[in-house]
């Protein structure tokens, strides 16, 4: 399922306070600056491995939501997996904690969003969670909600 990106000022003056903007100020790593999609969750602090495994899987224009307690003491998504996101039809991957590989990712077609760059590896240990609510910048992010992000923002569309 691919969702058409809307600009997130557009769909908060559409919404309004109905909207749910998360208040976390990303950087945007990727070649594609406005993407979005249905989401799908990881779990996990300064350990990548759920994220390997769930970026192996068919996309299919969804969006990686990564709460990784904001940390930048280690990266959890680098060219390998980004790339592997965009084989795979992932829509974008939004980070809250680090990336590595910034120049690669650059010219990456993929939405990626992140607190910040680290040049260390994660642990790969698999501690964490996959498809469970995960909690930043002011909003829960639950698996299947429609999330937007663009230069302005990440924003989550209004429940139905």
């Amino acid at each position: 399922m691919h969702t058409t990106p809307m600009t997130t000022a557009d769909l908060a003056d559409e919404h309004g306070d109905h909207l749910r903007v998360c208040d976390v100020q990303f950087t945007s790593y990727g070649a594609v600056q406005s993407f979005a999609g249905p989401i799908r969750t990881v779990s996990c602090h300064d350990d990548n491995a759920l994220l390997h495994e769930l970026l192996r899987t068919r996309g299919e224009g969804c969006v990686a939501v990564v709460d990784g307690g904001a940390s930048l003491r280690t990266a959890l998504l680098g060219d390998v997996m980004a790339a592997r996101a965009r084989d795979n039809g992932w829509a974008g991957v939004i980070v809250h904690g680090a990336v590595r590989d910034s120049a690669d990712l650059a010219g990456m077609d993929l939405g990626i969003q992140a607190v910040g760059t680290n040049p260390r590896k994660s642990g790969k240990a698999g501690t964490g969670a996959v498809d469970v609510p995960v909690s930043f910048g002011g909003v829960t992010f639950t698996p299947g909600e429609i999330l937007h992000a663009d230069h302005d923002g990440v924003v989550l569309l209004p429940s139905v």
